[in-house]
């Protein structure tokens, strides 16, 4: 099973689990993964918690039921609880990270999705997570909406390592790397040690194409017909492109010589939504050097049991790639409208797992022994 995997992995791939629960941690199936598929770190966001909550009440009733007791808000019964099990994820995961001299074994966690439009507010709750896990090797992840991206440059300018998440476009991108790098400066102007400071870039995949085969779907002519499917990982390439660019910039030159590490681009949204398509391609169709790919577990046996792992599917394919959004744009498909509406769609999906696991977790607490 592992031989796919380790393909990836030496093609410069990081594979990172795009899950966590309870359940998962206390089974030793994480332990597992990263024993024997080469997985090297944890992504979390509020719908898996919602999912691992709801669905592992046995696993969490001990804990839910000490909250009770003690009389805790919801709000932070809900913090306990996730920041417990990516603290616990940050150990099981530290191996890799001691290993790698602190590039992967690294286990994320997201700010509260309500205050995403809020700079300060996320400032505040990132430090809190900060403290609160308590592990060199965690991410904490922010958004990328507009009021995002001053709360992404002030916290790693102290010292917090950033998983930037929720990106779409390739403006936004660009924002992003340069409050990166913002950061970095203000880091190192104020003595810290940039190599300790890590960050990753998650560009959003799959719903990419969702989006956008829907619009073409809509268009009915076979000039749309063609162009289905291939969006998103035009997206990703060019946002690799640019990732290039950065690492050539004497902006960068700066910083990495005075130690730092580059925000490396991570494909989230990589399980496949449409059953058309071959269940691996936003893997195989996007191995490239230094990026992570974060995937569920599904995708990540997929890869492991049928992906086709090239040595590289994205530098040679740049022009291809600005070809297919010429296309999207002669076909009527508005790609600044696609990735500001994915955007605006994804927070609040994000903030509507949050309060319904915060719903789930009052009528936990009201009476814990009908969790």
């Amino acid at each position: 099973m592992t031989d796919r995997l380790a393909e990836l992995s030496r093609a410069g791939v990081s594979i990172w689990l795009d899950d966590l629960s309870r359940d998962r941690l206390t089974s030793g199936s994480l332990a597992s993964l990263v024993a024997r598929d080469h997985v090297v770190g944890v992504t979390t966001n509020p719908a898996i918690f919602a999912k691992a909550i709801s669905a592992g009440a046995e696993a969490y009733a001990g804990q839910l039921h000490d909250l009770w007791a003690r009389g805790t808000c919801v709000h932070e019964a809900l913090r306990d609880m996730t920041t417990h099990d990516v603290r616990w994820a940050c150990d099981v995961l530290r191996p890799a990270y001691d290993a790698s001299d602190g590039v992967d074994g690294r286990a994320s966690i997201e700010v509260d999705p309500r205050l995403a439009y809020d700079t300060e507010a996320t400032i505040a709750e990132a430090r809190a997570l900060w403290w609160r896990v308590d592990r060199p090797n965690l991410f904490i992840k922010i958004p990328a909406a507009r009021q995002g991206l001053p709360a992404i440059a002030a916290c790693l300018a102290e010292g917090i390592s950033i998983n930037v998440t929720l990106i779409f476009s390739l403006t936004r991108y660009d924002e992003v790397m340069d409050a990166f790098l913002e950061g970095l400066e203000r880091a190192r102007q104020a003595g810290h040690d940039l190599a300790r400071i890590a960050s990753v870039a998650s560009f959003f995949v799959s719903r990419v194409d969702t989006e956008i085969d829907a619009r073409l779907d809509k268009t009915g002519t076979a000039a749309a017909a063609a162009l289905r499917g291939r969006a998103a990982i035009a997206n990703a390439r060019l946002a690799y492109q640019r990732y290039e660019r950065m690492l050539a910039s004497p902006r960068w030159a700066a910083l990495a010589a005075a130690g730092a590490r580059p925000q490396r681009p991570l494909w989230a949204s990589t399980s496949v939504k449409d059953p058309a398509y071959p269940d691996t391609m936003y893997v195989t169709r996007l191995v490239a050097p230094g990026v992570v790919n974060t995937m569920p577990e599904a995708t990540l046996r997929a890869v492991a049991d049928h992906g086709e792992v090239p040595a590289d599917s994205v530098r040679a394919h740049y022009s291809d790639a600005r070809q297919v959004l010429t296309e999207l744009a002669a076909a009527g498909v508005d790609y600044d409208d696609v990735t500001a509406g994915l955007e605006q769609r994804g927070l609040e999906l994000f903030d509507a797992s949050w309060r319904e696991l915060s719903d789930q977790l009052a009528a936990k607490l009201r009476n814990p022994c009908h969790s």
